[in-house]
């Protein structure tokens, strides 16, 4: 899988209210969760890019009061999680 480094000045990171060592993590659910909201991208890309489970990210989403927006992407994915269950 190919992959898009961002590069963001330290100084610009400094200020913001996470310590160091989750930088990472926290500025990729912010961006999961930008995307999400804006509708760019679906609920399952947007929980992947976050790294979260589909249920810490359903659960994140409305710790932030975002409505889930449920599209037929999401439809078939659910379709496909209960055909993989069901096995």
């Amino acid at each position: 899988m190919k992959t898009l480094s961002l590069e963001i000045p330290e100084e610009l990171l400094i200020s913001f209210k996470v310590p160091r060592q989750h930088w990472k993590n926290e500025l990729k659910k912010e961006l999961a969760i930008q995307l999400y909201r804006e509708g760019l991208i679906s609920f399952g890309n947007a929980r992947r890019l976050a790294e979260m489970s589909k249920w810490d990210f359903h659960d994140l989403l409305g710790l932030r009061k975002i409505p889930r927006q449920y599209d037929i992407e999401d439809f078939e994915e659910d379709l496909k999680t209960i055909r993989n269950l069901q096995l």
